[in-house]
This record gives C-alpha cells, structure tokens and sequence, in this order.
C-alpha cells in the first residue's frame, strides 16, 4: 500500500481547485491518495480508480473468508462428495 508523505499528499480543498488538474496528476502518477482539508480538518480522500478498485476487492476477499469462517463455526459445512455429487447432478441436467 502507497505511504503517505503529508507534506505532498494533503492539500487544502481551496488549494485543490486551483490546482485540480496537477493534483489529479499526482495521485494517477503516484498511486497515494491524497487528503483533502477543509478548515483545516481532513473532510474527503482522493485516490487513484485502479487502487480503489483494487481495495474493494480486498474488501470483498476478507468479507466472503469472514463469512465462511462463521459459516464453518456454526457447522454449516457440506463434505466435498457431497458438492461434487451436486455439480455433477446439474451439469448432467
């Protein structure tokens, strides 16, 4: 993951439109996101589309391995016999 380096990646919102067009630049260029303040408080993140894609994957990843981790705790397992007799019934369909 992209460190941040405060002094290049936290911009002022006033500062941002001035310079939207560089700061889009930068974070294509650098994969970092930037922090944009307002009134001197962090108000909104911008990030490069590839590297929130690839978070939302990851996120999707740990979501479906947490979910199979209660499943498997509850006891809601199927032995492999059993799912590969399922597939194999429907692909005989």
């Amino acid at each position: 993951m992209p460190t941040l380096r405060p002094s290049i990646d936290v911009w002022p919102v006033t500062e941002f439109r001035a310079n939207t067009s560089s700061v889009l630049d930068q974070v294509h260029e650098t994969k970092r996101p930037v922090i944009l303040t307002q009134h001197g408080r962090s108000t909104a993140v911008l990030m490069d589309v590839d590297v929130y894609e690839g978070l939302l994957d990851e996120v999707a990843l740990v979501r479906a391995v947490r979910a199979g981790e209660e499943e498997l705790a509850a006891g809601k397992v199927i032995v492999h016999e059993d799912v590969e007799a399922r597939i194999r019934a429907r692909l005989a369909k």
